[in-house]
């Protein structure tokens, strides 16, 4: 398995039980495909991850924001820890090829599908959890999680960001275009361009319009920096 001591090298832990990896990597799909058991697929590490990483980003947040109320708090982790920020976060890890995905999956984009690289983040940590305790999990979650909090605020609160940056200039109004829309109800695909008067300036995709007008904010907020540099 060379694909999965690579990633035990790109997040910087050896499990001791490599079943729990190659677990957490397994998706419903590819268990179907082989005729594996129900519970061998990453569901079960993915409940457990989900608890853990709310239990982590509780206490990060509770320490590093002391002057928050509980609502702010709230607000600030359902952020963090939602379906697109934790898709965002492997993108680092490229954690898409590592995923075992039925033929189907894979070949309808599963490697880039925002829900099913969110659940096995999520089972990454269950993993690493059983693996080797609380501790390392933690460790795994403020690396690649909870990290570089500033550019995931930005990420997150793209479309609120870009709209006060917009109002305060003189170039013209936000708006968001639809550009496509593809896949079975279960699985649409909406790609989404932002544009400043008539003016295209970043495209994104999602599994919802909200998703796909996200990434594209973040995708102009981003070539803004850049401009600026």
């Amino acid at each position: 398995m060379e694909k999965n001591e690579e990633f035990q090298k790109k997040i910087g832990y050896r499990f001791r039980n490599r079943h729990y990896l190659t677990q957490a990597l397994t998706h419903s799909s590819y268990a179907n495909e082989k005729h594996m058991s129900r519970l061998f697929n990453n569901e079960r590490l993915e409940f457990l991850g989900d608890a853990v990483l709310e239990l982590t980003a509780s206490e990060f947040l509770y320490e590093k924001f002391p002057d928050y109320p509980e609502g702010e708090l709230t607000r600030l982790r359902a952020s963090l820890v939602c379906e697109q920020t934790l898709a965002f976060c492997t993108r680092e890890l490229e954690l898409g090829k590592y995923l075992l995905l039925g033929k189907g999956e894979d070949m309808t984009g599963g490697r880039k599908r925002k829900s099913i690289l969110s659940d096995a983040l999520e089972a990454v940590i269950g993993a690493i959890y059983l693996d080797g305790g609380f501790a390392n999990a933690k460790e795994f979650i403020l690396r690649f999680v909870l990290n570089d909090m500033e550019h995931k605020q930005l990420f997150f609160d793209s479309k609120t960001i870009l709209q006060e940056l917009v109002q305060a200039g003189t170039e013209g109004e936000l708006s968001y275009r639809l550009i496509e829309e593809s896949g079975p109800d279960h699985q649409k695909k909406y790609v989404v361009e932002a544009c400043i008067g008539e003016k295209p300036m970043g495209q994104g995709e999602g599994g919802t319009k909200k998703q796909a007008e996200q990434e594209a904010a973040y995708q102009v907020l981003l070539s803004m920096s850049s401009a600026k540099k």
